[in-house]
């Protein structure tokens, strides 16, 4: 699960910001990323723009134009996608290695999964991963399954359009998460919030760094309650398996993790994907009558739509080569998950959304050991999600035309920010 707007930016913007407030540079005026820079997190509708199938066609990695002397390289193609995100012997995730230690306080560092290296990487996913096995997820399904349709309740009884993105979008990933952790799901607005400002490279980095600060501030008071009592859910669970072995502070990272990176993904696929079912009846038609057509129709949905269009960036721990490009040590490596994931060596017209194509190792999900976690939930929220929309309204239609849907702008989770239909 991976998940906030604008991260790519905000990772690179902190980089720059390690070197230029040392220059009396101006935070506020983040207007020095040249166009070409930007052009992994542009999209034209569902699709990313034509000009990164080019530059993936003639040069699958090559360096964007970034100011301030840094070197950033960006991957395109497939098989170089996958030897990147796969080798962490060559590659860093750690959050003070990103930022260019910057003034950057143990208490600002959210570590999780997302931002630490091996071995410490290594112990905490040893520790999460029971809990994310389909055994343990399938105690979850009646709950995800509730859930669906007490939204589904909701729009039903809500008269003229429906906007899917508030109704149905966004309650589900955020009342299942929330479920998972044992958050308070009257606290899920104050996290979409915290989740955003974390990686808004335009409010500067000391915005970035006090949203990660508040968050955590809170989920360190849910851990120590969950340490008092602990509960059935994940962290509960964690507490009574592991006791002292994980401390407060790693609990409320990964917790910080699961929660924002758990959230805006799905909600952005649950969006975009009743997207591609309302201008594709066949689909459509397909998932309310056949309970097996779902899984297919899932993975294609994540390859196509990659809705986490760059994977967390990697500092380069030494010099190296990938498929005989050098990299320097010091050098940052940006995986255009979106591009990858349309590369020819996947199959063929894979610019498409093909319903019937046999499953493909997409990269939706990233790869290695940083791959998400949570793949699995996600799978199940969508798999539950789309059938049951169609099923219940099956004369679901756009309530406007196409061309006035509004979708992000330069966003490293893409997504549309309303989605109005009508039902009846």
């Amino acid at each position: 699960m991976a998940s906030v707007r604008a991260r790519v930016t905000g990772w690179i913007g902190r980089k720059y910001l390690s070197r230029a407030l040392k220059k009396g540079f101006d935070p506020s005026a983040m207007s020095f990323l040249p166009d070409s820079a930007l052009l992994p997190l542009r999209r034209d509708g569902l699709d990313p723009v034509a000009g990164l199938r080019t530059l993936r066609e003639q040069q699958p990695i090559s360096k964007l134009p970034i100011p301030f002397g840094m070197t950033v390289w960006l991957v395109t193609g497939y098989a170089e996608a996958k030897a990147a995100l796969s080798d962490a012997d060559a590659f860093s995730n750690d959050f003070v290695n990103l930022v260019g230690n910057v003034g950057v306080t143990a208490e600002q560092n959210p570590g999780g999964l997302g931002f630490t290296d091996p071995p410490a990487h290594t112990r905490l996913r040893r520790l999460l991963t029971p809990e994310f096995t389909m055994r343990r997820l399938s105690r979850l399904a009646p709950l995800i399954q509730s859930i669906v349709d007490d939204q589904l309740d909701i729009i039903e009884k809500t008269p003229g359009p429906v906007d899917l993105v508030q109704t149905f979008a966004l309650p589900i990933p955020s009342l299942a998460i929330c479920e998972l952790l044992g958050v308070p799901y009257e606290d899920r607005a104050d996290f979409q919030r915290l989740g955003a400002a974390r990686f808004d490279l335009f409010a500067g980095a000391g915005a970035s760094l006090g949203a990660i600060n508040e968050s955590l501030a809170y989920l360190l008071d849910i851990v120590k309650g969950q340490r008092e009592k602990p509960g059935d859910g994940l962290l509960g669970m964690l507490v009574k398996e592991h006791g002292d072995q994980v401390s407060d502070r790693e609990l409320a990272e990964l917790a910080d993790g699961l929660l924002t990176g758990g959230f805006e993904t799905t909600a952005s696929m649950l969006a975009l994907g009743a997207l591609v079912l309302l201008r594709d009846p066949e689909s459509f038609a397909l998932l309310s009558e056949n309970d097996e057509a779902v899984n297919p129709f899932v993975e294609e949905l994540l390859r196509y739509l990659t809705v986490v269009q760059v994977a967390f960036p990697r500092l380069a721990k030494k010099d190296l080569a990938i498929a005989g490009t050098k990299i320097a040590s010091g050098d940052i490596v940006l995986v255009s998950l979106s591009g990858a994931n349309r590369d020819a060596s996947l199959g063929a017209a894979m610019d498409s959304f093909d319903r019937s194509r046999p499953a493909t190792s997409h990269l939706a999900f990233g790869h290695g050991i940083h791959r998400c976690i949570g793949a699995e939930l996600a799978r199940m929220e969508l798999r539950t999600a789309y059938p049951s929309l169609v099923r219940r309204f099956p004369k679901l239609r756009l309530a406007d035309g196409p061309d006035d849907l509004a979708f992000r702008q330069l966003s490293i989770v893409y997504g549309v920010e309303a989605l109005p239909v009508r039902v009846d």
